[in-house]
């Protein structure tokens, strides 16, 4: 499994803007700069995220973006699904269940259609649905801010081991 590099790059983008002096709109020039990506892509990345209500754009000659809400209000899980999407990593196939029912809960076969398997039945994909609720929760705990707050910490433990 891999998340695209448009997650990479929002999520590096909202942590530029909120390592930004409050009042200090950044521009997409400024951001294409610092990231190292075309200024019509991250446009794209940062349109979503305006939608969403993540960041804000700010026009005039001084415009930019900012953050749209505080940083430690806005999940790693929000900004994946925002990008990414939020349908599910995986989709179990109906297979036939008179040649694979080992992969499908007993209770799923039903009498008078055996043929129809259900998702939710699967066994494969209880698994894999078992495997991204734990993710989900791992990314909804982390924010923009508690970055931050680990740059900051890293940042000063190295200072004071000099």
């Amino acid at each position: 499994m891999q998340f695209s590099k448009s997650t990479g790059y929002a999520l590096h983008a909202l942590i530029h803007l909120a390592h930004t002096e409050r009042g200090h709109n950044v521009g997409i020039k400024e951001l294409s700069t610092f990231l190292g990506a075309s200024e019509s892509y991250l446009s794209k990345i940062m349109s979503k995220l305006r939608q969403d209500g993540i960041v804000r754009a700010v026009t005039g000659a001084s415009g930019g973006y900012e953050l749209a809400k505080a940083a430690d209000q806005i999940t790693f899980l929000e900004v994946i699904q925002v990008v990414e999407g939020r349908q599910h990593l995986y989709e179990c196939f109906n297979m036939n269940a008179q040649r694979h029912r080992l992969f499908f809960e007993s209770e799923a076969l039903e009498p008078d259609n055996s043929h129809h398997i259900g998702n939710k039945n699967c066994l494969v994909k209880k698994v894999m649905d078992g495997a991204e609720l734990h993710m989900q929760q791992y990314l909804q705990q982390h924010t923009i801010q508690s970055v931050l707050d680990s740059a900051s910490f890293d940042s000063n433990n190295a200072v004071n081991k000099k």
